[in-house]
């Protein structure tokens, strides 16, 4: 005959130990890291699969290694040039040692929220509006860097930081609207100088090739007469350069005095 009382002795403490066990077990997933404390000690990280700690002795705290986004809410910032606008960010950070994570700072994700608040009013504060509509690349590569070095203690990545919208002012969108239209009608009126003084500079050199050959003179204003008449029924009765050269006002004095000779002969 079984003795129950003895089986039950020893399925008693049996299944205690097997629940022990049990309530032991932990899995950390790839991305993750467990924080493992003994009696309120660090004893070490717990890596990626089946893990087992002691029960009631032991504590793991689990750290998402993925990178994190977090929006950094609208600012008021003044400009170096005193100009006030309200500017948003997204910041992109990672943990790197989870035991930092955990043993340095309370909760690193809102420690880091609240330092990238305060680290982008200090450096747009420092900068003036037109540098940061344009420069807006070197001003995300200086926020990125100074979070980063603050954040290192905590074993927080800090792998970029976008600067999303920059809030002007009515009046100052009005004003910018306004400098860009005058930019755009200055470069309009430098481009029409440009036009002219090439224009100026080839007529230069063909008054310089006609004055050479005369008879180029002659043949110019030959098709000048052709466009003219535009290819319809018109007459006209060309007048010969020599002619047209005596009778002009300003014709120079050396023209005339070679011309003069040739008239009397």
């Amino acid at each position: 005959m079984i003795d129950l009382a003895g089986t039950v002795g020893l399925l008693i403490p049996l299944a205690v130990l097997v629940l022990v066990v049990i309530s032991g077990l932990r899995i950390v997933n790839e991305y993750e890291n467990g924080v493992v404390f003994r009696l309120g000690r660090f004893v070490g990280l717990k890596r990626a699969g089946l893990r087992w700690i002691i029960p009631f002795v032991e504590r793991m705290v689990v750290i998402d290694l993925r990178t994190v986004a977090r929006d950094v809410p609208p600012q008021d910032v003044i400009t170096r040039d005193n100009v006030s606008v309200k500017v948003n960010a997204v910041v992109y950070f990672r943990v790197i040692h989870a035991d930092k994570a955990v043993l340095q700072v309370e909760d690193y994700q809102y420690a880091t929220s609240q330092l990238a608040q305060t680290t982008l009013r200090a450096i747009l504060g420092q900068v003036e509006l037109d540098q940061l509509l344009a420069e807006r690349d070197r001003i995300n590569r200086e926020i990125q860097q100074v979070l980063d070095a603050h954040t290192d203690p905590w074993g927080i990545k800090v792998s970029n930081v976008e600067v999303k919208h920059v809030d002007l002012p009515a009046g100052m969108q009005r004003a910018i609207a306004r400098q860009a239209e005058a930019e755009r009608e200055r470069r309009a009126k430098v481009i029409a100088a440009e036009g002219e003084l090439q224009a100026a500079e080839k007529l230069s050199e063909a008054a310089q090739v006609m004055t050479r050959n005369p008879a180029t003179i002659q043949l110019r204003y030959l098709q000048t007469l052709v466009e003219i008449t535009g290819g319809g029924n018109h007459t006209i009765l060309p007048i010969p350069l020599d002619l047209l050269r005596e009778l002009h006002p300003l014709a120079r004095p050396a023209e005339r005095e070679e011309a003069a000779p040739s008239l009397h002969q």
